[in-house]
C-alpha cells in the first residue's frame, strides 16, 4: 500500500482514540490538496479493520503486507469496507463530476448486513467535496446523525468549510498540513524511484508541500509557467496580448495538465506577493488573492472554459504590477 509521509500528530491522534476503544464514528481529514489525506484516510480505515481481527504488530496506522485486510482491499473485495468516489460514466472513460445521492445510499448495503470479519466496517469518501448537492450531502448527513455500531466514517476534505456545518459538527477534524522538504523527498523518491536527485529537488519545489500534487505536475515544465506568470505580475500586459497568449496555450486540449497546475499556482503566486506587501498594495494584492483563488475552485468544480478562466487569472496576476490599478 502507498506510505504515508508526514502527519504524525494526526497519526497518533487517530491512533489514541483507536486503542482507547473510543473511536470517534466520523472523520474529517481535511487539508491542501495532494498532502496524503486519502491515503491517511485508507490506512485508517485498513488499521481499524485490521486491529478488529486482533492484535496488530506494525506502528502507525501500517498493517503488514500479509494480513488479510489488505489483500482483500486491494482487491476490492473486502466485505466491511466501502469507497465512494466519482466514478467513469457509462462505459466511457471521463469521470463523473459529483458523487451522486445513489453511490451514498449504496453503503445501506454495507449497513444491512453483520460485519464479517470484526465487528467494525469502514466508509471512505474521497471526496465529500464531490457530494452531489444537495441529496447526496443530506444522504451522509442522516447516516452520520444516526451512525450503525461499530462503524467509522472517513471524509477526505480539500475545502471543508464549504461542507454542510451540520457535517463537519458530527465529525472529528484531522488538519493536515504541507509536508516538509525532507519528508516531500522522502515521499517523491518512493513513489518515483527512477528520478535523478535533481528532478526531485525541482518537484519538491513546485509541490509545496503537497507529494501529489508535485507528482501530477512532472514533466509539464512548471518553471517555464512560473517564468510567463511573473512576467504578468512583474510588467503587467496593458495590451492584454501576454495573457491571451497565455490563455491560448493553456485551452489546447493536450494542455489540460498544465492548466490543472496554472489553477493552483495563479492564486498561490498573488499570495507570495501579497507576503512581501505593506497597506494598500497589501489590501489590493489579498484582494486579488481571494478572486483568483473563488475563481479557480469555481472553474475547476463547474468546468468552466480553460481559456477564459485563463485569461481572467492573467489579468488578476498583471493587476500586481501596478499596486494602484484594479483587475479588470
Amino acid at each position: 500500500m502507498t506510505p504515508l509521509f508526514g502527519h504524525d500528530a494526526a497519526v497518533a491522534a487517530f491512533r489514541a482514540a483507536l486503542d482507547s476503544g473510543r473511536l470517534h464514528h466520523a472523520w474529517l481529514i481535511a487539508g491542501p490538496e495532494g498532502v496524503g489525506k486519502a491515503t491517511f484516510a485508507d490506512k485508517a480505515a485498513l488499521r481499524v479493520l485490521a486491529q478488529g481481527m486482533g492484535p496488530v504488530d506494525a506502528s502507525g496506522l501500517d498493517v503488514p503486507d500479509d494480513h488479510p485486510v489488505v489483500s482483500l482491499a486491494d482487491a476490492g473485495s473486502h466485505p466491511d469496507l466501502m469507497r465512494l468516489e466519482r466514478v467513469a460514466k457509462g462505459e466511457g472513460t471521463e469521470i463523473a463530476r459529483s458523487i451522486v445521492v445513489d453511490q451514498v445510499r449504496s453503503l445501506n448495503r454495507l449497513f444491512s448486513t453483520t460485519a464479517s470479519l470484526s465487528p467494525w466496517r469502514a466508509v471512505v469518501i474521497d471526496s465529500a467535496d464531490d457530494l452531489e448537492s444537495p441529496g447526496a450531502p443530506n444522504a451522509l448527513l442522516k447516516m452520520l446523525e444516526e451512525p450503525p455500531p461499530h462503524t467509522v466514517f472517513l471524509l477526505v476534505s480539500h475545502q471543508p468549510d464549504r461542507l454542510l456545518p451540520t457535517i463537519r459538527s458530527r465529525c472529528r477534524i484531522l488538519r493536515l498540513g504541507p509536508l516538509s522538504d525532507d519528508a516531500m523527498a522522502s515521499a517523491l523518491r518512493a513513489a518515483l524511484p527512477d528520478s535523478d536527485e535533481d528532478e526531485i529537488a525541482a518537484l519538491v519545489a513546485a509541490g509545496d508541500g503537497a507529494p501529489g500534487r508535485a507528482i501530477a505536475w512532472r514533466g509539464l515544465d512548471l518553471a517555464g509557467l512560473d517564468r510567463e506568470m511573473a512576467a504578468l505580475a512583474d510588467e503587467g500586459d496593458p495590451t492584454g496580448g501576454r495573457r491571451s497568449a497565455l490563455a491560448h496555450a493553456l485551452a489546447l486540449k493536450s494542455a489540460q495538465p498544465r492548466y490543472e497546475a496554472f489553477l493552483v499556482r495563479a492564486p498561490a503566486k498573488i499570495a507570495a506577493a501579497a507576503r512581501t506587501r505593506r497597506g494598500p498594495a497589501l489590501a489590493q494584492a489579498l484582494m486579488l488573492w481571494e478572486r483568483a483563488t473563488d475563481l479557480a475552485s469555481f472553474a475547476k468544480r463547474n468546468s468552466l472554459d480553460p481559456q477564459g478562466v485563463a485569461f481572467e487569472l492573467g489579468g488578476l496576476l498583471a493587476a500586481l504590477a501596478d499596486p494602484g490599478r484594479r483587475a479588470a
